[in-house]
C-alpha cells in the first residue's frame, strides 16, 4: 500500500510497530500457490514489488498444476524469511516519497463536514455527517496529519494468542497487540467482529531425521513471479520434505482436546475452513488414519523448519508428544509452539470498490482487517488501496479492477458484495473467467492499466510491447506455416497422435493434446529457426504465451464473449437511484440486502447473495433497460 502510494507521487508515511519486521512472514515462508500465484503475478504486472522480492529471495520454485490446463497453473516459491523482510525494507528505504515511523497508531483523527474532530462519545451523529479522516495519533503522542489513511493491521487489532489454556495478548509471537482503533471505529458506526487463524510449531532441523521423510525438490526451470527479465534467486535451492501423522499421533492429539481453546469454548471467533488446525482435522476427518505434513526450510542457511499442516493451539506438551510419534521427528526439538490467534476485522461490505470505507471519506482498509487470509490476498488489496488513496488526493479518479481482468478484481468484488463469514482465501474456482485470468498473461491484462495511472513505468510497458509483438508474430507464423505429412508423421506416430492425411497448418497441430511447441521444434526446422529469432531474455515467456493462445483459442474466445455480455450489466449504474425498502416488487430479502450493500451497478447487485434473477429484472425495468 505504501509503495503504491509513493510510486504515484504522494508523500507517504509508513507507520509500523517494528521496522526490523517489515514484511515479516507471520506464517509459512512461502509465496504463491493455487490462485495465490496468479495474484502475485498480477501484483507484479501492476508494478508491485512482491514478485520481484520473492524471486530474489527464493530457495525453491515450483509451478503447481502443470498436469492440468494453463488456467490452473500457479507458481509457488519458498522464500528465505529473513532475506525477504530485509529486501523489502531495502526497497522501501530507497523509494522516493516514502518515509517510515516506528510506533503504534492508537487512534484516527476523524472530522465532520465542519472540520470539527469527531468525539467517539457523541451519540447524536448521523451516518450522513460526511465524516472524513484527517490523520492519526500514536502511543508515543505523535500526531500525523493526512487526508488519506490506509489501515493494514493484519492480526494485530486486539490480537489474542492461545496455546492450550494459556492466553497472551499480541499480534504475533513476541509482538504486542494494537488497541484503540477498533473501539473508535465501532463507536462511529462500523461493524466489527472476530476471526481466528493459527500457525504451526517451528522445529530445529538439526534434530530431524530427514532419511525418514520424502524429499520434495523444486523445478529445474526457475518459475518466477516477475515479468521482468533477469529477476531470479542466487540463493542455494533447498528441498522441502513430506511426512505423515499416524493413529498414534491422533490419539495423543485427541487427549489434548479438553484443553484446546478451539473445543473448550475459549475461542468463539470464526476460523478458516481451508487451512484447518491439526486438531480440527482429526475431529472433522475422524475416519482418516493419517494426514500429510510438509517440512519447509525457513531460509538458505538456517536450521529452522516450518511444519506445514500442523497448525495447532493445543497445549505445548501435547504438541511435542504428538510430534515425537512421527518417525522423522522422534527426537525433534521445538523452537516455539504452534498457536492460534484471534483478532478484529471489519465486514468488507462497508467498503467501496476502491477499498475506501463508505462511512469515512479518505479512510481505506486492506488485508486481514477485511476478513481475508494470506499474504497474497493482503498484498493485492494493499496495492489497490494505496493507489486509490494517492489518486483521490491528487484528484485523478479511481483505480479499480473487474472480475474479468484480474483475480484481485474477483477478490475485492467478492468482499464488498458478499461480505465474509470465514477468513476469505482465493481459489481458482472463485473466478468465473479463469481461462482469461491465467498467470502467463497477467502483464497483458494489467500492465497497460497500471502504466496509465503511473504504477508501472515506461520500461515495463516497453518490455510488454516487445514481448507481445513477438507473441503475435509467432501466432501469425504458426497460422501460415504449412506442415507436410512426411515431415511430421514420425513424431505423430511416436506420441500416439493420428498421422496427417494432407498438409496442415502448424497452428492446427499445436492444438493436439499430445503435442507441444518443444516437441514440434525438434521435428520442424522452420519452427526451430523461428524460435531462435525471439529475444533470448523473453523467449520462454513468448513461446509459452503463444502456445497457450493457440492451443486454447476456442475456449478463450468463448469466455471473452461471456465476459463481454456480463459487462452490459456492469455498465448500468444504479448507485443512489433507488429507495429499496419502498420497492414492493423486490423480495423482502433483496430489499434488505440491496439497502445494506448499496450496489454501484446492476452487475454488482446480481452477485449479492439473496438477490434473485427476478429481482434483477425488476431493477432492469426500473432502470429503463
Amino acid at each position: 500500500a505504501a509503495a503504491a502510494a509513493a510510486r504515484l507521487g504522494s508523500r507517504t508515511l509508513l507507520i509500523t510497530m517494528d521496522m526490523n519486521k517489515i514484511a515479516q512472514m507471520s506464517c509459512n515462508p512461502a509465496v504463491g500457490g493455487i490462485a495465490k500465484g496468479q495474484i502475485v503475478r498480477e501484483i507484479d504486472a501492476l508494478g508491485g514489488l512482491m514478485g520481484i522480492i520473492t524471486d530474489r529471495t527464493a530457495i525453491q520454485s515450483r509451478m503447481l498444476n502443470r498436469s492440468k490446463g494453463p488456467a490452473m497453473w500457479s507458481p509457488r516459491a519458498q522464500s528465505d524469511r529473513n532475506r525477504f523482510s530485509a529486501l523489502w525494507r531495502h526497497y522501501l528505504e530507497n523509494m522516493p516519497n516514502l518515509y517510515m515511523w516506528q510506533d503504534s497508531v492508537s487512534s484516527l483523527i476523524i472530522t465532520d463536514a465542519g472540520g470539527n474532530e469527531v468525539d467517539a462519545a457523541d451519540t447524536t451523529r448521523q451516518a450522513s455527517d460526511n465524516l472524513r479522516v484527517a490523520g492519526v495519533r500514536t502511543l508515543t503522542g505523535a500526531v500525523f496529519k493526512a487526508p488519506a489513511v490506509v489501515l493494514t493491521n493484519g492480526t494485530f487489532l486486539n490480537g489474542l494468542m492461545h496455546v492450550g489454556r494459556a492466553m497472551v495478548a499480541g499480534g504475533r509471537t513476541a509482538e504486542p497487540a494494537s488497541v484503540g482503533i477498533t473501539e473508535q471505529l465501532v463507536s462511529i458506526g462500523f461493524t466489527a467482529d472476530r476471526m481466528k487463524t493459527g500457525t504451526p510449531v517451528r522445529l530445529d532441523g538439526r534434530t530431524i531425521d530427514f532419511s525418514k521423510a520424502v524429499a520434495q525438490y523444486g523445478d529445474d526451470d526457475f518459475c518466477g513471479f516477475s515479468f521482468l527479465p533477469g529477476v531470479s534467486s542466487e540463493l542455494k535451492q533447498r528441498p522441502c520434505f513430506t511426512l505423515h501423522t499416524s493413529e498414534k499421533t491422533h490419539d495423543i492429539l485427541r487427549r489434548g482436546l479438553p484443553d484446546s481453546p478451539l473445543y473448550n469454548g475459549q475461542i468463539k471467533s470464526i476460523g478458516p475452513r481451508y487451512c484447518p488446525s491439526i486438531e480440527t482435522k482429526i475431529v472433522t476427518f475422524a475416519d482418516k488414519t493419517e494426514h500429510q505434513l510438509f517440512l519447509e526450510p525457513e531460509g538458505e542457511d538456517t536450521t529452522e523448519y516450518y511444519l506445514n499442516g500442523f497448525s495447532s493451539s493445543l497445549p505445548l506438551h501435547i504438541q511435542i508428544e504428538a510430534l515425537h510419534t512421527i518417525p522423522a521427528l522422534s527426537d525433534v526439538h521445538v523452537f516455539r509452539p504452534g498457536y492460534a490467534i484471534e483478532y478484529d476485522f471489519f465486514q468488507p461490505t462497508q467498503l467501496r470498490p476502491t477499498l475506501e470505507t463508505k462511512l469515512v471519506h479518505g479512510l481505506f482498509f486492506a488485508g486481514q482487517i477485511n476478513g481475508t487470509t494470506g499474504y497474497e490476498e493482503a498484498a493485492g488489496q494493499g496495492l489497490v488501496a494505496g493507489a486509490n488513496a494517492a489518486l483521490q488526493q491528487q484528484g485523478r479518479g479511481e483505480f479499480t479492477l473487474s472480475r474479468d481482468n484480474a483475480y484481485i478484481g474477483v477478490l475485492i468484488d467478492d468482499l464488498i458484495t458478499k461480505g465474509v463469514d470465514e477468513p476469505y482465501r482465493m481459489f481458482t474456482s472463485r473466478a468465473e473467467y479463469r481461462i482469461l485470468l491465467r498467470q502467463d498473461n497477467a502483464d497483458r491484462r494489467l500492465t497497460p492499466l497500471a502504466h496509465a495511472v503511473g504504477l508501472a513505468d515506461d520500461d515495463r510497458l516497453s518490455l510488454l510491447e516487445r514481448k507481445y509483438r513477438q507473441v503475435d508474430a509467432f501466432i501469425e507464423f504458426a497460422g501460415q506455416l504449412s506442415v507436410k505429412a512426411a515431415d511430421i508423421d514420425p513424431l505423430l506416430i511416436s506420441v500416439g497422435s493420428t498421422p496427417l492425411k494432407q498438409s496442415t497448418r502448424l497452428a492446427d497441430l499445436i492444438t493436439r493434446p499430445q503435442l507441444n511447441i518443444s516437441l514440434l521444434a525438434e521435428a520442424l526446422q522452420p519452427l526451430a529457426q523461428h524460435i531462435s529469432t525471439i529475444d533470448d531474455d523473453i523467449r520462454h515467456e513468448v513461446v509459452q504465451s503463444a502456445e497457450i493462445e493457440l492451443k486454447y483459442r476456442g475456449y478463450i474466445d468463448r469466455e471473452r464473449q461471456i465476459a463481454d455480455k456480463m459487462h452490459r450489466l456492469e455498465d448500468i449504474k444504479i448507485a443512489g437511484k433507488f429507495d429499496y425498502p419502498t420497492i414492493n416488487a423486490l423480495s423482502t430479502e433483496a430489499r434488505q440486502k440491496l439497502q445494506k450493500i448499496q450496489p454501484l451497478t446492476i452487475g454488482q447487485a446480481s452477485r449479492i447473495p439473496g438477490v434473485s434473477p427476478a429481482d434483477i429484472n425488476v431493477l432492469l425495468m426500473l432502470s429503463g433497460r
